[in-house]
């Protein structure tokens, strides 16, 4: 005969097999899902400064400082396995010593509940813009896009990038005045 402990363990093994099966069926309902937005950006000031910098030779390095206004509807992209959005701003620029150069400035989670209407204006940067030299100064084509990874219930992170991007060139001098 069997024993209650040779039954319990039995009927959860079947648990687990039904809880595993429902698991990847909610995987593949939402798993080739587009989850793009349009994103419009606008920058509205740039600042650019030329600061020591304290993380090696004491050398100086371009600080850009920046306001921003995000628009957009990211009320698609939720559904019923999404528990959050990590959203975040990058900038993208090249320069001579560097082919490409990545910066991320801002970034938001955004909870399941919260509006996932973005209509945020005069934004600044929440993390320093750095350039490990003087690449920032004059540079005419620093990208910024805004992209987000999804925290999914279950299943895969997706890493997406909005459609709108705006391209800003960087001012040829260096401001002297103190707050931004």
């Amino acid at each position: 005969m069997n024993t209650l402990l040779s039954r319990a363990n039995s009927l959860f093994a079947f648990t687990l097999s039904v809880m595993a099966a429902l698991t990847l069926g909610c995987i593949l309902t939402t798993a080739f899902k587009d989850r793009s937005a349009p994103v419009r950006l606008h920058v509205s000031r740039i600042l650019l400064k030329k600061v020591e910098d304290f993380t090696g030779p004491r050398k100086k390095s371009d600080l850009g400082f920046i306001t921003f206004h995000i628009s957009a509807d990211l009320e698609k992209t939720f559904d019923w396995n999404v528990k959050q959005l990590f959203l975040y701003l990058s900038a993208e620029y090249s320069t001579k010593s560097n082919a490409v150069n990545q910066v991320v400035l801002w970034d938001k989670i955004l909870l399941r509940g919260e509006n996932p209407k973005l209509d945020l204006k005069d934004v600044k940067s929440k993390y320093f813009f750095f350039d490990d030299g003087h690449g920032l100064k004059g540079n005419r084509n620093v990208t910024l896009t805004l992209s987000w990874q999804v925290i999914p219930i279950a299943g895969i992170l997706p890493l997406v990038t909005g459609s709108g991007r705006v391209s800003v060139p960087f001012p040829d001098s260096y401001e002297i005045a103190t707050t931004f």
